[in-house]
């Protein structure tokens, strides 16, 4: 899967988690990274490597898992392949948002 398809779906997915007010990065390393600032409505997604009120690090294929539902973010966590900055609340609202 590519950065630009994670991208897209990560669009659809926070366009419809309303209330979140804040801002999420979710970084792939060499691959790239997704910046979300979800404060403004509809949020807006980006590359660019902003601030973030919580960041998510993974491979991208371990962010893919989280999406298509054959990976758990809470064991990826506990396995140490998935890495958390930030707000560890935020972060576990953004893992309802994304496995749905």
């Amino acid at each position: 899967m590519s950065l630009e398809s994670i991208t897209e779906n990560i669009k659809s997915k926070m366009a419809l988690a309303a209330g979140l007010d804040a801002k999420v990065k979710f970084d792939f390393g060499d691959d790239g990274l997704i910046h979300v600032d979800a404060t403004q409505s509809p949020p807006e997604v980006s590359h660019d490597d902003n601030d973030a009120d919580c960041t998510l690090k993974c491979s991208i294929e371990t962010f893919q898992g989280f999406i298509d539902g054959t990976a758990d973010p809470t064991m990826a966590f506990m396995m140490g392949k998935l890495k958390v900055d930030g707000s560890m609340g935020l972060a576990m609202k953004l893992n309802s948002i994304i496995e749905d």
